[in-house]
Order: C-alpha cells, then sequence, then structure tokens
C-alpha cells in the first residue's frame, strides 16, 4: 500500500455501537472511540448519543469536520429508527413537515415507513420488548441535527424510538460496516458529494 502524503486529510467512516461515547479520552467503565480505531489524530465530525448506533466520521481535516457539523450546512443524515407502534400516513405527515418540539420547530424532514433492514446487527444490550405493543421502522432523513432531534420527533408524534442508528451522512453510508468496525477511505472516496 502506498504511503499516504502528509498533507492528504484522512477520513474514516465508523460503525458506532451502543453505550460507546463519542470521544477518544477514557471514560472510566465506558468504551470510547479509542476502544475501537487505533488512528490517532482524527476526530468526530458530529456526535451521536451514547445510545445511538450508527454511521460517524472521523477526521482529521477541520475544514471537513466543521463542514459535517454544522448546523447552517444542512448535511443530509438519513437514521433507520425502531418506534412503539405503527405511524398511519397522518403521522409521518406530521414528521415530514415539522414539529414544534418546544425550544424549536424541526425543518421539514423525508420520512417514509421501512420493513426491517437487512443485516442489523444484535444490538447488546437488546431493545425492550413488549408483546402488547407492536413496532415497526421508518428511515428519517433531517437536515439538521440538533440534540436527539429524531428520538425527540417520534416521541412528539406518540412513537417513541427504541433503536435510532444513522445510517447516512452526505453520500457516506454504513454500507459493508458491521458494528464496531471501521473503514479509512481511500483518497477517491474522500469528497462527501
Amino acid at each position: 500500500m502506498a504511503a499516504r502524503p502528509q498533507d492528504m486529510p484522512r477520513v474514516v467512516l465508523f460503525n458506532k455501537p451502543y453505550g460507546v461515547i463519542c470521544q477518544f479520552s477514557p471514560s472510566p467503565g465506558r468504551k470510547t472511540l479509542k476502544d475501537f480505531v487505533p488512528i490517532t489524530g482524527i476526530y468526530p465530525a458530529g456526535r451521536l448519543d451514547t445510545d445511538s448506533e450508527g454511521l460517524l466520521v472521523l477526521t482529521d481535516d477541520g475544514a471537513l469536520q466543521h463542514t459535517i457539523s454544522h448546523p447552517a450546512r444542512k448535511w443530509p443524515k438519513t437514521y433507520w429508527v425502531q418506534v412503539e407502534n405503527i405511524p398511519d400516513e397522518a403521522a409521518l405527515m406530521r414528521l415530514r413537515t415539522g414539529l414544534n418540539l418546544g425550544d424549536f420547530v424541526t425543518a421539514p424532514a423525508t420520512v417514509n415507513s421501512l420493513a426491517e433492514p437487512a443485516g442489523l446487527w444484535e444490538r447488546d444490550p437488546p431493545i425492550r420488548f413488549r408483546r402488547s405493543i407492536p413496532t415497526s421502522w421508518l428511515e428519517i432523513e433531517i437536515g439538521e441535527g440538533k440534540n436527539r432531534q429524531v428520538r425527540r420527533m417520534t416521541a412528539a408524534a406518540g412513537f417513541p424510538t427504541l433503536p435510532l442508528i444513522r445510517y447516512r451522512i452526505g453520500h457516506w453510508t454504513l454500507a459493508g460496516l458491521g458494528s464496531g468496525e471501521y473503514r479509512l477511505l481511500p483518497a477517491g472516496e474522500m469528497r462527501p458529494w
């Protein structure tokens, strides 16, 4: 493998497992990015809550990091969300047109029902299961990314989130990455669009 030029930024795609904290510095009794990604000098471009899973972009390119994580840039991010109950079209429309969450009103979102995604990994610990409450999957794409926004949106519509998996940021996806796996992008794949 050819050496990477020193001025070439590094971009790493990581499938963050449930319970992992989005930082490299140690956190007693908790797993962090350092437990999974042995590459030094890279940092998360945006965050995922500890109880969320999925795609996290890590880079040493400060400009790219800012572009991905800054709310004004409105990078599209796609989430796979399992929710309690089965939303009807009216509930999906509420999610699509924007919800008042108290401290802000969400921007319009793309929201569709989704069959359970194939190839999902087992989560540790497993999701709670209640026989009396059906579940369904949604695919939600947003251009903003405020604190716990997707969870707050589904709860406000009456459909609490169970697992939440970020599948896509820009054109980068989880494709080919198992839970806890990472991939250093070659130079030709580092452009986000």
